[in-house]
C-alpha cells in the first residue's frame, strides 16, 4: 500500500511529538525547541505482527540469582581516563563522549585503541572522515595495530550488522550525528535519527556484550546535540571542557552507572595527542603572581581529588551607570550573592564599582567551600591588601556572613601542605578535624565570619 507523508514537530530537548507547532514544549516546558520533521509512514505500519514472530518475555530472576563474579573492565592505559570512567571500560557499556569541536574527542578515541588494541580486537567507524584522514592521524599519533579495523560508514544498519559479523571487544562511533536509519526521511543528525540510531547500537551492544563508545557533538549551548532521552539510553556520559585555545583540557562525567560523577581527569594537548596530568594543582598554580592584592587560592573537592586553584578578583570604579559584574568560570548568581552579603554584613560596599571574578586555568568551581577565597580576593582588591603567597582559603559563605564548616577539611591542608603552603584560613568549626603531620609547618586560622578573614590577612 502507498505511503503517506506526514509532518510533525518534535521537541529537541525531550522527544516530545506534536501534530502543530508550539512556542513552549507541552512535554518539558522548553522554548523554542519544536522543529519540524517529515516522515514517510506505510499504512500497513499498523498491522499487529504474527504470533509467532513475537519476541518471547524475558523472565523474572531473584536478584540473590544474579552474580556479578564476571564483571571485566577494560583499562584505557590513561589513569586519568580510567578514573572518570569508574576503574575502565565495563564490558556492554555504552559511552556518549561529547565536547566542543577540537577539544581532543577523536583524539582520546586513538589514544585508547593505541593501548588496547594491542590485546583487544576493536572495531573504529567514521561517519565524518575518510579511511585515509584516519590513517595520516593515527601516524601522526603514532597509532599502529593490527587488531584496529577501520571502516567509514554512515548506514547504521550496516553498521551494526558488521559489528555482528566481526564481534569486536570494543566498538567506537565518531560520530553519532552522521549516522542514518534509512527507514526515517528526517535528515542525519535530527532529533529522531539521533535516537533511533542510538537505540540500535544500545540493542546491538547490550545482545553481543560489546562496550561502545559514542562521540556526541554539542551545540551552541554546550548540550549534546540531539535529544536529552540520547543521555538517558546511554550508560555513562563524559563531557570535555576547556578552551581551544588553551593546552589543557577537563574530561568530567555528568552521569555514569558504573561509578561516580564526581571524578575529573585533567589532560594537556599537545602536537602528540593527549596527555595526563598528574598534578592539576600544580598546574593550575604555575606563574602566579606573589604578593599581590585581588588573588587567593582555593582549595577544591573534585571527587576524591583536592585541586588547588587560584582565583582573581578585581574591583574598580565603574564607567557606567550600572556597575558591571563578571565571572569566569565561578557562578555568576553566587557572585552577586556574596557582593549583597560583603555590602549587607561586613560594610564594603561595592554597588557603584565594577567587580571581576577569573578563576585561572579554565577551571570551573560549583563547590561552596570557594566562598571564602572569592570573597578573600574582592575584599583584597578592593581595599588592595596584599594576600600573601603561601596563604590558602576555604569554607562556605551564608547570608549573615558567616564561614560554614565543609567536608574533606584534612585533604584539602594536608594538599595544600604537600604544595608548600604554611597558611590556612578555614572554617573554625573544621579545626578539631584536622590533624596535621607533625612537620607540615601548616598554620591553622579558624574564622567564624568575613571580618575574621580578613583580618587574618592583616586587613
Amino acid at each position: 500500500m502507498a505511503s503517506k507523508i506526514k509532518s510533525l514537530f518534535v521537541c529537541s530537548e525531550c522527544g516530545h511529538e506534536s501534530a502543530k507547532w508550539y512556542g513552549k514544549c507541552p512535554s518539558c516546558g522548553e522554548w523554542n525547541t519544536m522543529n519540524e520533521e517529515v516522515r514517510e509512514t506505510n499504512t500497513r505500519a499498523g498491522i499487529a505482527a504474527p504470533q509467532q514472530h513475537r519476541r518471547p518475555s524475558a523472565l523474572p530472576v531473584p536478584i540473590s540469582e544474579i552474580s556479578t563474579e564476571d564483571e571485566e573492565r577494560y583499562y584505557t592505559g590513561s589513569k586519568e581516563l580510567d578514573r572518570v570512567l569508574g576503574g575502565g571500560i565495563v564490558k556492554g557499556s555504552l559511552v556518549l563522549l561529547g565536547g566542543d569541536p577540537g577539544i581532543g574527542k577523536s583524539t582520546i578515541l586513538l589514544q585508547i585503541c593505541n593501548h588496547l588494541g594491542q590485546i583487544l580486537k576493536i572495531l573504529y567507524i567514521s561517519g565524518e572522515e575518510s579511511k585515509r584522514q584516519i590513517k595520516l592521524r593515527a601516524s601522526r599519533l603514532g597509532v599502529n595495530c593490527s587488531n584496529l579495523l577501520v571502516m567509514t560508514e554512515t548506514d547504521v544498519e550496516i553498521v551494526a550488522d558488521q559489528i555482528q559479523e566481526q564481534k569486536p571487544d570494543l566498538v567506537m562511533i565518531d560520530s553519532i550525528q552522521t549516522m542514518n536509519f534509512k527507514e526515517l526521511s528526517s535528515s542525519p543528525g535530527s532529533v529522531t535519527q539521533v535516537r533511533e540510531c542510538t537505540n540500535i547500537l544500545m540493542r546491538t551492544s547490550k545482545s553481543l556484550d560489546i562496550p561502545c563508545i559514542i562521540v556526541g557533538h554539542v551545540n551552541k549551548d554546550g548540550a549534546i546535540a540531539g535529544p536529552k532521552v540520547l543521555e538517558h539510553i546511554v550508560d555513562a556520559v563524559l563531557y570535555f571542557e576547556g578552551d581551544r585555545q588553551m593546552s589543557y583540557r577537563i574530561l568530567r562525567a555528568v552521569k555514569n552507572r558504573y561509578g561516580s560523577t564526581n571524578e575529573i581527569g585533567v589532560f594537556r594537548m599537545s602536537d602528540m595527542g593527549l596527555s595526563e596530568v598528574d598534578n592539576p594543582s600544580l598546574m593550575l598554580l604555575s606563574g602566579r603572581p606573589k604578593n599581590v592584592s585581588g588573588t587567593c587560592v582555593a582549595c577544591a573537592m573534585e571527587g576524591s581529588r583536592p585541586i588547588l586553584a587560584e582565583i582573581q578578583g578585581l574591583v574598580t570604579n565603574s564607567g557606567y551607570g550600572n556597575p558591571r559584574r563578571m565571572s569566569t568560570g565561578f557562578d555568576y548568581n553566587r557572585m552577586s550573592m556574596l557582593l549583597a552579603v560583603l555590602e549587607k554584613r561586613c560594610g564594603y560596599f561595592f554597588s557603584s564599582l565594577d567587580a571581576y571574578i577569573n578563576v585561572v586555568g579554565g577551571l570551573r568551581l560549583d563547590e561552596p567551600a570557594t566562598d571564602l577565597a572569592v570573597t578573600v580576593a574582592l575584599v583584597s582588591s578592593l581595599k588592595d591588601i596584599i594576600v600573601a603567597d603561601d596563604v590558602l582559603a576555604f569554607g562556605e559563605v551564608g547570608l549573615t556572613g558567616e564561614i560554614r564548616a565543609v567536608s574533606h577539611a584534612e585533604m584539602r591542608v594536608n594538599e595544600a601542605s604537600r604544595l608548600g603552603f604554611k597558611r590556612c584560613i578555614l572554617p573554625y568549626h573544621n579545626i578539631s578535624s584536622v590533624i596535621l603531620p607533625p612537620d607540615s609547618g601548616m598554620e591553622l586560622i579558624g574564622v567564624r565570619n568575613i571580618r575574621d578573614a580578613v583580618a587574618a590577612l592583616g586587613g
